[in-house]
């Protein structure tokens, strides 16, 4: 399965999603994308050498809600062997568990401490210079950056 994330700025990412390992977060992803859900949501934290997270608020710092839905990870009691390397998609969430909603994240580089621990769902397949481009964006104190980047839409393809 795979999806485009369409920047507004045109950058295009591409992207295949593994639902053989992480279901209910490919689902719940797929099911937010029909919904239009992420049109016009920004990445509004960026940690250069880190990763990338959007997915949950718009350009005016609004949080838009989704249901949350069980974590598909190691320490969760769900097998994941998805590793956390470069272009790796993965849910973002709070310090529970199953609190993973529709916030994700794109690995800039590895991060193998994450591993077992965030439910991996995906892999950058084309545009890693796109997520590069984002994660080099000058940010503010908070990892938030100065200059929103916004995504139009993201399709199934």
């Amino acid at each position: 399965m795979n999806i485009e994330i369409e920047m507004k700025d045109g950058g295009i990412i591409k992207a295949e999603l593994y639902p053989e390992t992480a279901p209910i977060t490919v689902d719940n992803f797929v099911k937010l994308i029909n919904e239009n859900f992420f049109d016009g949501l920004v990445f509004h934290r960026i940690i250069s050498g880190f990763m990338i997270q959007g997915g949950g608020f718009d350009v005016k710092g609004e949080q838009k809600k989704a249901d949350s839905i069980k974590g598909e990870f190691d320490a969760n009691g769900v097998k994941n062997d998805l590793k956390h390397t470069r272009g790796v998609l993965s849910m973002a969430r709070t310090m529970f568990p199953n609190s993973a909603s529709s916030q994700f994240f794109i690995m800039h580089q590895d991060a193998p401490h994450l591993d077992g621990q965030y439910a991996a769902f995906g892999k950058v397949t084309e545009g890693m210079e796109v997520v590069d481009k984002i994660a080099n964006t000058k940010t503010y104190h908070n990892d938030q950056p100065v200059v929103p980047q916004v995504i139009k839409t993201i399709r199934l393809v």
